[in-house]
C-alpha cells in the first residue's frame, strides 16, 4: 500500500471510530490509538497536499484563522413552531388535526432540545454546508465551525442515502461542558453564560474554529428534507438517517392516540432532568409527510406540529441575608443566602443577585419569602418576592457602599451596572485573584500553584503581587505547613518554566481589564513589545482591528499606574518575556510602506487573517476603522454598506482582492 492509499484508508478508519465513540458511545480503540492514527494522517496529508479534502477527519480540530460568516438563503424556510404550555392546548391541537384530516394518523413525539438550530446540506454523502436558522429565510454559513463537532458526520455511512438532502437539528452544549466553561469564565471574571443554549449559540458564531472545537459541542438531528427521501413517515426517515451516521435521539415515540401523547409528556417532564443536555419541551409532529402537506402551514408555523413547553421549575424559600464577593478586578457581586431548597435536582442555598439595580428592582427585605427559578438556567436566580407572606421581616436590602474586604469606598463607573473596589493593591481578594489568574493554564501555566497555595503564601507574607512569585526561595516555602523540599522545588520549577511563556500570554496574564486571550494576541501582534504598548496613544490603540475605545482606555489606565509599571519591570528583570519573538524577515518587503489599510468583506483567495499578514509583511499597517488617514480599503464580497458609504464620503480608494495581489507581486 502506497502513502496515497494509506491516506484514504486512515480517513475511512477515523470516520468510523469517530462515529463509534461520539454517536454510539461504543469505542473500539483507545484514545491513544486514535491519536496515533490521527497523527499519522496529519503527517501524510502535509506530505501530500494534492490529497486535501475538506471532509477529512483532520478538519475536526478547526482553524485559528478568523472568518466572516456569509448569509445563505434556506432552500426550505425554517419556520417556528407554535408553543403551548398546557395539556388542554395539546388536546385542542390533536382534535384540530383529527378534524382536518378526517382519517387515521400518528403523532411522533420527541424531545425539544434547548440549543441552537442548524441546517446541514449533504451532497454525494459529504457535508457541504451548515447554516444557522437566522431569520428563518436566510442564515449564517458556519460550516467550518460545525465540522469541529464530532457527532456530525463529515462523510456518510453506506450508500442508500439521497444524492442531495438536508437534515436539521440542534447544536447543544452538554451540561458537564457548560459547567466547566462557566467555571473557567468565572475564574477570569468574565460574564457567565446564562444557560447552555446561549453558550452553544455564542460558540457556534465564534470567528475562531479551533476555539469552537475546544468547546465540545454536541448535536441531535431531528428532521430530514429533500426530494427523494426513503420513507413517507418522519419517524421512519430518522431511523434510516441514524444508519447513515447521524446522531438521532432514541427518545422518539409514535403515538396513535391522545392518551399516549399525554403519557409521553408526563413521563419526560420528570425524566428530562437526568439527560446530559438541556431540554425545554416536547415536539409533536404528524408523522406522515403526505398528511403534513395536506394540513399545510400558516405564515409563521406548520399546522401539523406544535411544541409543548415545560414549566420552569420554581421554588419558594426564605432570604436569610445578602453577602458580597469581591473579584480580581474589584467587581463586587451580591449573593442571596437562602434556606436550602430542592430545585431541578439540586439543593440551592445561594443565588446571585448580580448588581444593585437587580436588588432595587426586586424590593428585597431580609426574611422575605422569595421565588427561585432555574428553568433552562443552571444558575439559580431570584425572580420575585411573595409580598403577601411578609411578616416580622428585617431590614430592606440596600447595596453596600464600602468594600466588605478592605473597607474602601465603592465606585460605579458610567455605563456599568457593577460597583468596584478601587483598592486593587491592598484588597486581599483582588490581590489573590490577580495571582490566581496570572498562574492559570491559559496564562503563565504554573500548575504547581493552586488557589489554596496562593492563599497560604499570601497569608504568610511571601507574595503580594505577581512579581513576588519570581522572588520565592525554596527554604521559605519548605518550612510552611503541608510543604516540603520536594513541593518547594516543584513550585520553583513551574515558576522558572513560565519565563519561556510567549509574550501574548504574558500580556493576558497581567490581567488588564477587558483584555482576554484573543485581545492580548491582537495587541501583542500589533505592538510587539511591552514598551511599545506602554507608549501607545488612544488613537494608536483604536486603530488596531477589533480594539475599541473601552479596551483602549483600559490599557492606557493600566500603564498609567506607577505600581503596575513597577511590577512589569520586576517581571522583566526576572526574565519573563516582554516582547514577541523575532520574525524571519526574508519574506518582508516595503511595497506597502506608509499605507494604512482597512479590510472589509468576504474573500476568495485568502482569509482575512492571511491578508492582514500579507499587509504587515509588505510594510503596511492594518487599521480597523476608516478615517482620512486610510490609504485604501481592501474589499471582498459583501462589504459593509456603512463602510462603503464612509469611504465614498472621504474619497478613500476601494481595492479589489485581485488588484491588491498585483500590488504586492
Amino acid at each position: 500500500m502506497n502513502e496515497i492509499e494509506r491516506i484514504y484508508q486512515l480517513r475511512d478508519e477515523l470516520h468510523r471510530h469517530n462515529y463509534n465513540y461520539y454517536v454510539l458511545n461504543a469505542p473500539e480503540i483507545t484514545d491513544q490509538e486514535f491519536d496515533f492514527l490521527m497523527r499519522e494522517l496529519q503527517d501524510l496529508e502535509e506530505k501530500h497536499p494534492e490529497c486535501r479534502d475538506e471532509n477529512s477527519p483532520t478538519m475536526r480540530v478547526g482553524s485559528d484563522l478568523n472568518k466572516n460568516f456569509q448569509q445563505v438563503a434556506h432552500r426550505y424556510p425554517m419556520l417556528s413552531l407554535a408553543n403551548t404550555y398546557s395539556e388542554a392546548e395539546v388536546a385542542d391541537f390533536y382534535e384540530r388535526v383529527k378534524k382536518d384530516l378526517n382519517e387515521e394518523f400518528e403523532v411522533c413525539c420527541e424531545m425539544k432540545f434547548d440549543g441552537t438550530s442548524i441546517s446541514l446540506i449533504y451532497e454525494d454523502g459529504k457535508l457541504v454546508r451548515a447554516v444557522t436558522r437566522g431569520d428563518g429565510v436566510k442564515g449564517d454559513d458556519v460550516t467550518d465551525n460545525v465540522k469541529t463537532i464530532r457527532t456530525i458526520p463529515l462523510v456518510l455511512h453506506g450508500d442508500n442515502y439521497p444524492q442531495e438532502f438536508e437534515i436539521r437539528g440542534e447544536i447543544l452544549m452538554p451540561w458537564e461542558v457548560f459547567e466547566q466553561l462557566n467555571k473557567e469564565r468565572e475564574s477570569r471574571e468574565e460574564s457567565l453564560f446564562a444557560n447552555p443554549r446561549n453558550a452553544a449559540s455564542g460558540t457556534l458564531k465564534l470567528q475562531n474554529s479551533s476555539v469552537v472545537a475546544s468547546r465540545k459541542l454536541d448535536a441531535y438531528l431531528y428532521n430530514l428534507l429533500g426530494e427523494s427521501l426513503p420513507c413517507d413517515g418522519h419517524y421512519e426517515n430518522m431511523q434510516v438517517a441514524s444508519t447513515w451516521g447521524f446522531k438521532v435521539s432514541d427518545i422518539m415515540r409514535k403515538c396513535a392516540n391522545l392518551s399516549d401523547i399525554l403519557e409521553f409528556i408526563r413521563y419526560w417532564d420528570v425524566e428530562r432532568k437526568n439527560l446530559p443536555v438541556a431540554t425545554d419541551g416536547i415536539v409533536l409532529k404528524v408523522n406522515s409527510f403526505r398528511q403534513q402537506r395536506n394540513l399545510g402551514n400558516t405564515a409563521k408555523s406548520p399546522r401539523w406540529a406544535i411544541a409543548y413547553k415545560f414549566q420552569a421549575e420554581r421554588a419558594c424559600t426564605r432570604l436569610n441575608k445578602v453577602t458580597y464577593q469581591v473579584g480580581r478586578t474589584g467587581a463586587v457581586t451580591p449573593v442571596a443566602n437562602l434556606d436550602p431548597v430542592q430545585l431541578a435536582g439540586t439543593v440551592v442555598k445561594r443565588a446571585s443577585l448580580h448588581n444593585a439595580d437587580i436588588i432595587e428592582g426586586l424590593d428585597l427585605y431580609v426574611g422575605d419569602m422569595v421565588y427561585v427559578e432555574k428553568g433552562g438556567e443552571i444558575i439559580p436566580k431570584i425572580v420575585g418576592v411573595d409580598k403577601d407572606a411578609r411578616f416580622m421581616i428585617g431590614d430592606k436590602v440596600k447595596f453596600i457602599t464600602h468594600c466588605p474586604e478592605c473597607g474602601s469606598l465603592l465606585v460605579r463607573y458610567e455605563g456599568e451596572a457593577a460597583h468596584y473596589c478601587t483598592n486593587d493593591t491592598a484588597c486581599p481578594p483582588q490581590i489573590k485573584g490577580k495571582i490566581e489568574h496570572f498562574v492559570s493554564r491559559k496564562a503563565m501555566n504554573i500548575d504547581s500553584l493552586g488557589a489554596e497555595t496562593i492563599d497560604q503564601f499570601y497569608q504568610e507574607g511571601l507574595i503580594a503581587t505577581i512579581a513576588d512569585l519570581y522572588s520565592l526561595k525554596a527554604p521559605e516555602i519548605a518550612r510552611l505547613e503541608r510543604m516540603g523540599k520536594k513541593s518547594a522545588l516543584n513550585i520553583l520549577d513551574g515558576i522558572r518554566a513560565s519565563k519561556e511563556v510567549p509574550f501574548e500570554r504574558v500580556l493576558f496574564a497581567l490581567g488588564i481589564r477587558f483584555v482576554g486571550e484573543t485581545t492580548a494576541k491582537t495587541l501583542a501582534k500589533a505592538f510587539r513589545t511591552i514598551d511599545a504598548l506602554k507608549e501607545a496613544t488612544l488613537e494608536d490603540l483604536v486603530q488596531v482591528d477589533e480594539i475599541g475605545a473601552r479596551i483602549a482606555q483600559s490599557v492606557m489606565q493600566y500603564f498609567a499606574d506607577e505600581k503596575n509599571l513597577q511590577v512589569i519591570e520586576r517581571l522583566r528583570e526576572a526574565g519573563v518575556q516582554m516582547q514577541m519573538e523575532e520574525l524571519d524577515m526574508s519574506d518582508f518587503t516595503d511595497k506597502l510602506a506608509g499605507k494604512s489599510i482597512v479590510i472589509s468583506g468576504v474573500f476568495t483567495h485568502y482569509s482575512r487573517d492571511e491578508y492582514k499578514n500579507l499587509i504587515e509583511k509588505n510594510g503596511g499597517k492594518n487599521v480597523g476603522s476608516i478615517s482620512k488617514k486610510t490609504s485604501f480599503i481592501l474589499a471582498g464580497e459583501n462589504m459593509g454598506p456603512s463602510k462603503l458609504e464612509k469611504a465614498e464620503k472621504l474619497g478613500i480608494p476601494i481595492v479589489s482582492e485581485d488588484e491588491f495581489l498585483q500590488m504586492i507581486e
